[in-house]
């Protein structure tokens, strides 16, 4: 079918809603299955087979659902599907306000440019879908920098959008029986390189000005630049992710929450060849005009490989502030990094509030890093009196073995580093350690109970007994949040 509504049936659904027949959806199976039961009455009266039915996990279920191969979708991996996904979402729209609607993307090799979500939307992916990204720079509209960066990453001015995008939206799921999205990204890899490309990277997925995000249940490969950006949002859970990347290509980053408030990552598996969760909050001058920072953030149960970067990432764009981060439950593998606080003299704003416990790590450069030298800047006209506020940093309860160097912790001249809190760390070394172990400059703190002996401005607390360092015990609200059941119905194909 052309288009899976005529006016007449959209008119008929529109009633029912009015009149009770459609219920909005619920956590309670029986209104659930109450809600497919409408929905597919009026869908067998435009002639589609009644399904099987699926369950999943979402903050919101969907009283309507549709699948792409309705709208003339083709999933042979060279026939371009941008217009099927965007003619979808468009028709789905119009159930934003009557219990919001599901896009069921079937098995198969999707090829398509970018498009656009909408609010009260799930897109959800057969275990079999594959999105296949189109390599065209055409596909990609060219839009604004971020205000909190003023410019794009890769390159001055303007930026090609994500492949999946939205801004101003409120509850967006994304999600699925861990099917596919891949960015196809070696050709972007090349161009940028190479000098060659006019405009930053797009991305997988970015999602701006929005609230109540899911990203759950999915393998997102080989994005073109980061994977995944949620950017002056709040409300996001983000689990049950696979993010694969070549170890060696530049800014793949995992996960980056950028500006964003109240968000939760868990149970996540990532291997790339930048950070596997870059937190950040805008770029000099800009990020601290825009003035909003990143807070409330849980990252719990992540894996992570990352060779040349670090596991956790604070900054380096860090100028509208960033505080209160919790992670623990974290295992790293061969990565440069456990927790790196990046930072530099322009950049203002501050990290604060930072709680780390319960990490495993093999094979590592470095377990702790930070550097009050990471230089680069958006134009030259930040202010070199901006100076950022690095406090109450604490890790604790973390095992680390064959690791070149326990240490590298260097703050700002006249701008230290202060309340670095270390307890309970034990650091097996390789067999060629660096000379010195921990190289500390303008920091202050303690620590309790770590081997091998830490630095003279890291003194021990209480010789022979271990002091733990805080961890909040009230939980932030995002970490209460429950997934509801949701049910729906797909045709056989």
């Amino acid at each position: 079918m052309g288009t899976f509504l005529s006016t007449v049936g959209f008119l008929l659904l529109l009633l029912l809603s009015h009149y009770g027949g459609l219920t909005g959806a619920t956590d309670a199976e029986h209104s659930l299955r109450a809600t497919d039961s409408h929905t597919h009455r009026h869908r067998r009266h435009h002639g589609h087979r009644r399904g099987e039915e699926f369950e999943y996990s979402a903050l919101s279920c969907r009283a309507y659902s549709a699948s792409l191969d309705e709208f003339g979708a083709v999933g042979d991996g060279v026939t371009s599907n941008t217009a099927a996904f965007r003619d979808a979402v468009s028709q789905l729209s119009r159930f934003a306000d009557y219990g919001g609607s599901l896009l069921f993307v079937p098995a198969g090799r999707w090829l398509t440019g970018s498009f656009n979500l909408t609010s009260h939307f799930t897109l959800f992916l057969h275990r079999d879908a594959v999105l296949l990204a189109s390599q065209e720079e055409s596909d990609y509209e060219v839009i604004e920098p971020l205000p909190s960066y003023g410019r794009g990453r890769d390159t001055d001015g303007g930026r090609f959008i994500s492949l999946l995008f939205g801004s101003n939206l409120t509850d967006v799921v994304i999600t699925g029986e861990n099917g596919t999205i891949d960015g196809q990204g070696e050709p972007w890899w090349g161009k940028f390189k190479r000098g060659e490309l006019k405009y930053t990277r797009p991305y997988l997925i970015e999602i701006m000005h929005s609230n109540g995000i899911q990203i759950s249940n999915l393998t997102f490969l080989n994005s073109p630049s980061w994977h995944i950006h949620p950017v002056y949002s709040s409300n996001i859970v983000i689990q049950g992710l696979t993010i694969l990347a070549p170890v060696t290509v530049p800014n793949t980053d995992g996960i980056n929450p950028d500006s964003c408030t109240n968000t939760r990552i868990e149970d996540c598996y990532i291997v790339s060849g930048d950070d596997c969760i870059a937190v950040k909050s805008g770029w000099d001058q800009y990020g601290i005009n825009y003035g909003m920072p990143t807070k409330q953030l849980l990252i719990r149960r992540l894996t992570c490989i990352s060779p040349d970067s670090a596991v956790i990432a604070l900054g380096s764009e860090m100028s509208g502030g960033i505080e209160d981060v919790r992670a623990e439950d974290i295992v790293a593998i061969n990565s440069e990094s456990g927790i790196r606080i990046k930072t530099a003299v322009g950049r203002g704003g501050y990290v604060k509030d930072v709680y780390v416990r319960g990490m495993t790590m093999k094979t590592m450069k470095y377990v702790f890093w930070m550097t009050g030298s990471y230089g680069s800047h958006p134009d030259e006209h930040y202010d070199p009196k901006a100076l950022p506020v690095i406090q109450n940093i604490n890790y604790q309860d973390m095992v680390a073995e064959n690791v070149t160097m326990p240490a590298q912790l260097a703050g700002i001249t006249g701008d230290e580093f202060t309340g670095i809190c270390i307890s309970n760390v034990t650091i097996t070394l390789s067999k060629k350690p660096k000379k010195v172990l921990w190289n500390c400059t303008d920091v202050s703190g303690y620590t309790s109970g770590v081997t091998p002996e830490p630095c003279q401005l890291l003194p021990e607390k209480q010789p022979g007994t271990v002091v733990p360092c805080n961890f909040p015990e009230s939980p932030i609200p995002i970490e209460e949040v429950k997934l509801q059941r949701c049910y729906t119905r797909r045709r056989h194909m």
